[in-house]
């Protein structure tokens, strides 16, 4: 029986709304099981959650055919990832909340991941195709009291696609494109990608194995200057996964992960306006050897769990150098262990803790005509032990708290923690959010022990605050949340050059900076067969902070299913002006620019030719083939189609 209130009318008419979307018909169940898991690394539903979590669903991906992963991560509150709409042999760069790449930490199955041979630690995501991809969590905010070094303003979980269980099934796939910019008068290059999956068990043991290709004659990485004729840059990309499990018994299941990923890519000088950055002879090839052991062992009171992997990247660069007109060879390599053994235990139903410890080695070797480093001399291990607690209770109480102390062999000891208490309302269908957090990041190994190295560098550091709500409206066809953050960050790691004497290294930089904005995301279920969904970011950042970093940005998508054959999807991306720079080839200066804004429209739709078995797509990016500058002097994609089959056998 519901209570008997007095308030104003326009109280009234919001508590009636409530108590409306309360009357929940069947078929939300299972929208009330809807699970996360990046904020304890265990499966909580989502009400129970104190952090608002962003999703890319399988189905997701699925309305959006021929998108790859970064496309599909662009479109996140809060995220910007740079350079995916220029040629396929650019490199990424990725913001979450104004925080650069190596701020942000990048997990396969749980599993962090870096290239130990880069700069910054940056992990690529060109590697990873989205057809092996399950589903993505986006978790925006200071993060290291659960994931260690990296997490800095936030965590992009990465889960692959999983063996299941059942007959053996396979899937194969093809698809073609064009790739041109917006200013091409001609078809362009094909863009084409094939490859297949087969999934299934046999008595107790379950496999996957999956197989992708991409090849492409591409655009010319460096935007023409005037009327040159400038080269297409060839990409092409491999991909290879395979998952056993085996299922020891009831309590204990034993799983087996292998990838091998490689990309080729021709690319250009650095723009600098001279006219001369097209180089024919610079190429680069890219590997990456990765393999694990993920046991887990369930008992009455709660789950253990072991996290093992090694990984291997190389690079090989044949880089043509101006200056002595020659053409060198660069190679680097790297390798990461990853031990992370963690217990979940559940004190009762309301309250559960994760105790963990984790060991991460990297080390590195370079060799080029300006530098040799030895694998010997440029490592480094950490050994962080760490503790969360999440508790929820009856009355709408959560709370998640946390801390790590990370023991570092170069530069020494480092705690973080977490707190981050949330509120769910049992009369109306509100919850609060609200956190504050600690992150860190670790120097590299190339800024710790190369040439230009620093041992005496410390960890970059910061504090995040934030504080918002998420609400469910209308039998819980409206979704709203909106969250509000501040950060504060100190010790940024840059580089010093001395014009006198040419001398250089790493260091860190004094002062403070600081990043402040919102976000917000919607999703309306408009009809059974109608969905839109959209969001907002607001960023804004200190002048150290502002290059490629959009102040507004915004995204929309709308989703119609026709009929149980037929699916409709289009979607919409603003960005406002973002600050650049670069090297002027005729004065010797760097000279700052400011990018315009620009607006992207995309359009698929999908059709089972037979049910279940045969599905054609056909997709157009940039509709309105928008000519735009995401970075200054490289080529951007203009309007290009795709078409493509998928069959199950």
């Amino acid at each position: 029986m519901k209570k008997k209130f007095i308030c104003s009318s326009a109280l009234c008419v919001l508590f009636s709304v409530f108590s409306y979307a309360q009357d929940l018909p069947a078929s939300d169940a299972e929208q009330l099981q809807e699970v996360v898991v990046s904020d304890s690394k265990f499966a909580l539903r989502k009400e129970k959650s104190g952090k608002i979590i962003s999703k890319i669903t399988a189905e997701d991906i699925k309305n959006n055919p021929g998108q790859n992963l970064p496309a599909l991560l662009n479109t996140v509150a809060g995220v910007e990832i740079n350079g995916n709409q220029n040629g396929a042999g650019k490199n990424l760069g990725y913001f979450i909340r104004g925080g650069r790449g190596n701020q942000v930490l990048i997990l396969i199955d749980g599993i962090p991941m870096v290239d130990a041979s880069g700069i910054s630690f940056e992990y690529d995501l060109r590697f990873i195709d989205v057809n092996q991809v399950e589903s993505v969590e986006v978790m925006k905010g200071a993060s290291s009291a659960l994931y260690g070094s990296g997490a800095g303003t936030g965590v992009i979980n990465i889960k692959l696609k999983k063996n299941v269980s059942g007959n053996a099934k396979g899937t194969a796939f093809v698809n073609v494109g064009s790739n041109r910019t917006a200013q091409s008068n001609v078809a362009g290059d094909i863009d084409f990608n094939s490859g297949f999956s087969v999934n299934g068990n046999v008595g107790k043991t379950n496999m996957l194995f999956s197989v992708n290709k991409t090849e492409l004659n591409g655009i010319s990485q460096v935007a023409n200057v005037g009327n040159s004729n400038f080269e297409a840059d060839r990409f092409s990309k491999i991909n290879l996964m395979s998952k056993i499990g085996f299922a020891v018994s009831k309590k204990v299941d034993l799983n087996f992960f292998g990838n091998y990923d490689r990309f080729y890519n021709d690319y250009d000088l650095g723009f600098d306006n001279s006219n001369k950055s097209d180089i024919k002879l610079n190429k680069s090839e890219q590997r990456q050897f990765r393999f694990g052991f993920s046991p887990e062992f369930r008992y009455e009171k709660g789950t253990l769990n072991l996290n093992s992997s090694f990984s291997k990247t190389e690079r090989d660069f044949d880089d043509f150098s101006s200056f002595d007109n020659k053409l060198n060879l660069l190679t680097y390599q790297s390798r990461s262990v990853n031990v992370d053994a963690f217990n979940k235990y559940n004190f009762s139903e309301k309250m559960f803790v994760v105790l963990g410890a984790q060991y991460q080695f990297h080390d590195m070797s370079a060799v080029s005509p300006f530098d040799v480093i030895e694998k010997e001399s440029t490592k480094f291990n950490m050994i962080d032990p760490y503790l969360t607690a999440v508790y929820n209770t009856d009355f709408g109480l959560n709370l998640n708290v946390g801390a790590r102390l990370n023991s570092h062999s170069a530069y020494g000891n480092e705690l973080v923690y977490n707190v981050n208490p949330s509120f769910s309302f049992t009369e109306m269908p509100l919850k609060i959010v609200s956190s504050i957090s600690t992150a860190f990041v670790t120097p590299s190994l190339y800024q710790l022990f190369s040439q230009y190295g620093n041992a005496d560098l410390t960890p970059e550091k910061n504090r995040t605050i934030e504080a918002g709500f998420e609400t469910v409206l209308l039998a819980k066809k409206l979704t709203v949340n909106v969250v509000g953050f501040y950060r504060e960050q100190t010790n940024f790691i840059g580089f010093y050059f001395n014009p006198v004497t040419f001398a250089g290294n790493y260091v860190n930089i004094d002062g403070e900076n600081k990043a402040k904005g919102v976000e917000t995301e919607m999703t309306f279920q408009i009809a059974k067969s109608v969905k839109l969904s959209a969001n907002y970011t607001f960023t804004q950042v200190d002048e150290a902070l502002n290059r490629l970093v959009p102040k507004h940005k915004a995204n929309a998508n709308v989703n119609v299913v026709a009929s149980s054959r037929l699916r409709f999807n289009s979607s919409f991306q603003y960005l406002s002006e973002r600050n650049d720079a670069f090297f002027d080839g005729n004065t010797y200066a760097s000279v700052p620019v400011v990018l315009g804004s620009y607006k992207l429209v995309n359009l698929s739709s999908d059709y089972h030719l037979i049910k279940n078995r045969l599905n054609v797509f056909v997709n157009v990016t940039n509709l309105l083939n928008e000519d735009f500058i995401e970075n200054i002097g490289y080529s951007t994609r203009g309007r290009n189609f795709r078409v493509g089959t998928t069959f199950t056998f």
